[in-house]
Order: structure tokens, then sequence, then C-alpha cells
């Protein structure tokens, strides 16, 4: 049964929105539909344009015989800093404040709306066109490594902590935990990473960078390549690290006894050279 055009726009938005970075051609619509490839391009365009206007991500197309469309989420700048100022008045309620400087976040970082904000700004400033996986370490990172990975399209790589007997033959590393002080493991299933790929390292929080490089040395013993590096929150962004070129979302910064929590505005700047919306 053909469909009207209202109808035919409606489905390809959620068709488009459900699967993020994925590429239908015109005959694809074409069949599901029963609609010409001619109107079909009219339709594409005039999603295409509210999607532009209205800064809801972006609408690629792509011309040629098997030419088509894909859905890349997408933030700009300005979207990107409303999100994470919302973000940081949340985490500066004098509530949250734990012993030792830490911060409870676990309705945050496990809350699907914000997380797949969170995502969507790390492939909206991250250039992810030539990686092969998105790789966190458990537990709290999940959920913003999971969404990263949705909104990038690629699949996402667990580090465990403790070793998994259903994983198979693993390999493992010790490494001192920046906020721990501590020596302690990680472990990867020797399946989970082909050899020579391109990773993007995303992780919850980041002291002095201890985990982040302990992920980093584990990569190398796959022959991957960590291609970026992405942290939700930095704590004393001024001090030394134990790695460099990463990028961070939300700085804490401490004035005496006070806690400081603002937006990494620099995080904005990589918005707009990320060669990631491109074809």
């Amino acid at each position: 049964m053909k469909m009207k055009k209202t109808e035919r726009i409606g489905a390809i938005v959620k068709i488009l929105l459900d699967n993020p970075n994925k590429i239908f051609t015109l005959g694809n619509f074409a069949d599901e539909f029963h609609t010409a490839k001619s109107t079909l391009s009219e339709d594409i365009v005039v999603v295409k344009n509210v999607f532009q206007r209205l800064n809801l991500g972006k609408i690629i197309t792509i011309s040629g015989a098997s030419g088509g469309m894909k859905y890349i989420p997408y933030m700009n700048s300005e979207n990107i800093l409303e999100v994470l100022t919302e973000l940081c008045e949340k985490i500066s309620d004098p509530e949250r404040q734990l012993v030792g400087d830490f911060f409870y976040l676990i309705d945050l970082i496990y809350n699907p709306v914000y997380t797949r904000q969170i995502g969507e700004i790390f492939a909206s400033i991250i250039d992810y066109s030539e990686t092969d996986y998105v790789v966190t370490i458990e537990t709290k990172g999940i959920p913003m490594a999971l969404m990263t990975a949705r909104a990038m399209n690629l699949p996402l790589v667990i580090i465990r902590k403790n070793i998994k007997v259903s994983e198979g033959p693993t390999v493992g590393i010790n490494y001192l935990s920046g906020t721990s002080g501590t020596i302690q493991s990680m472990s990867l299933s020797r399946k989970s990473i082909k050899p020579n790929s391109k990773v993007i390292l995303i992780d919850d929080f980041m002291r002095k960078g201890g985990t982040l490089k302990g992920m980093e040395e584990l990569m190398k013993e796959f022959s991957a390549e960590v291609v970026a590096r992405g942290v939700f929150m930095e704590a004393n962004p001024n001090e030394k690290k134990e790695i460099d070129n990463y990028i961070s979302l939300i700085h804490i910064q401490s004035q005496g006894d006070e806690k400081i929590i603002v937006p990494n505005r620099k995080a904005l700047d990589c918005n707009t050279t990320s060669k990631s919306v491109s074809i």
C-alpha cells in the first residue's frame, strides 16, 4: 500500500533516528514505501532541511546510482554548552559532594537522557571516521561509552577489572589508579579486538590519568592504535596528567575548600574541526 507524503517523512525520520550512521539507499525506502525514487528524493530534501534548521543532527545525502542518506548525531557548540552547563549545575549541588573530593553521579551517568546526550557530544567533537571500536573500562563509564558507540555506529568493547571465565583467554596488565593510588589490574578477551584496529577510549572520570594510561597500554598488547581519548569529568585540569591528547567535557577546579564545576570550553573548539560528520 502506497503511503502519503507525511507518512513517508515520519517513517523516514524514525528509521534514521533508530539507526545513526547507517546508510540507507533510495532503493531501501522505495521498496519499503512502494514509492518512486524521484518522489523519495523530494522527501529526503524536506527531512534534511528540517534537521538543519532545528539543529537536530545532520542528514548526509550520497549521490550516484546507489545513492541514499544517513543520519549523523551531531550537536553544535551552542547545544553542547547548554547540555554541559545543565549537568554542571546539577553536579554542583552541595549534597552531591562526598568524602575525598568525589561526587555522587550515579543518577546522572545512568540516566538514558543524559548518557545519550554525552554520547552525541563525544560523537560531535571526536573524529571517528576511521575508527573500529569504542573502548571503556567497567563499570560507571559503560552507559556513556555505549551511547557514544551507538552514535558512532561502532562496536563497544569493555575492559574488565576482574577476569571473566566466560570470555575465554584474556590479556591482562597491572596499572596505577590515579583515583585510589593503588595498583589494580585490567583484562580483555583476546577475541575482543582485531589486531591493528583503531580505537577510541571513553571513561567517566579522570584524576591523574592512570586508568586511561593503563587502557592505552592494554591496547598495545592488541597492536591497536588509540586515535582519541574522551573523559566525562576531569579533576584539577591544570595538574600534569599521565597522558596527553585527551578531551574532557567537564572540569572540577579547586578554589580553596570550594569545588567549581564548569564545562571545558576547549571541547567546544573541537566541535568546529571534527571530520566525523563528513563523507
